[in-house]
């Protein structure tokens, strides 16, 4: 993979660039997230770990608008919990969903192209020229189904997508999930060099070594609720996370 030319690496502003507090959902009359409080800041990579069925994938999704949610959600200082999945798109907040949600049926350029239908042409190419940079493989698969990609590139393709929207901030919900580990570490890398060019980005992962290596903060969740709270500098030293996945 190519090296992307990084911007000079943000320091966090005063004010959190995402916010929740008191955020909680539930699916028919279960609550699977309990109320949650988190905060991003610009050009901040912020990690969400956990076992399976902690709620991470509710809680973006919660974020999103996917699921029944109740609490406060502020971007920018502003309050857009009760606005729609595309509003908030519009915004500048885009998800990459667990499954990649790509149109198998479509071309790798094709779906790029779906994730700016509002760019003008010029900033369509502008944005796929990025992407290709950063993911080189897409342009060596543009006129090919997205079906037949290997899992891998789906997960670059559906990276790519989103960036098209050319986000603020960026969710991404176990970008790493059934990859071999060599292509997971790719995948991150790639996520670590867009952090580093100034883009905010809340990772949900369960492969906590690698998030980790990657993450000004990280939370822990478990069975719902937020046990864990880690700065930058605890990371690197703190052994019991593991706890967490098996308590």
């Amino acid at each position: 993979m190519t090296e992307t030319t990084p911007m000079t690496e943000k320091t966090p502003s005063a004010a959190p660039l995402l916010e929740i507090r008191g955020l909680s959902a539930t699916y028919g009359q279960v609550r699977v997230l309990k109320p949650t409080n988190l905060s991003l800041f610009e050009g901040e990579l912020v990690t969400v770990l956990g076992p399976n069925g902690a709620g991470k994938t509710t809680l973006v999704r919660a974020i999103m608008r996917l699921v029944k949610a109740q609490g406060e959600v502020r971007f920018k200082g502003e309050d857009v919990g009760r606005l729609a999945t595309h509003d908030l798109a519009k915004r500048g907040i885009v998800l990459v969903l667990e499954g990649r949600g790509l149109f198998g049926s479509m071309t790798v350029q094709e779906n790029i192209n779906l994730g700016a239908y509002t760019a003008t042409r010029v900033e369509l190419q502008e944005r796929r020229a990025r992407i290709f940079e950063l993911f080189p493989r897409l342009k060596e698969r543009l006129h090919q189904q997205s079906a037949s990609l290997s899992g891998g590139e789906q997960q670059m393709l559906a990276i790519g997508r989103a960036l098209m929207a050319d986000p603020k901030l960026l969710l991404l919900d176990e970008p790493s999930l059934g990859l071999a580990p060599r292509v997971a570490a790719e995948i991150l890398r790639a996520l670590g060099q867009l952090n580093k060019a100034g883009l905010g980005i809340l990772l949900v992962e369960q492969k906590a070594p690698l998030a980790l290596k990657l993450a000004r903060r990280a939370y822990v969740l478990t069975l719902g609720r937020v046990v864990k709270e880690l700065e930058a500098g605890e990371i690197g030293s703190h052994h019991d996370i593991a706890q967490y996945y098996f308590s």
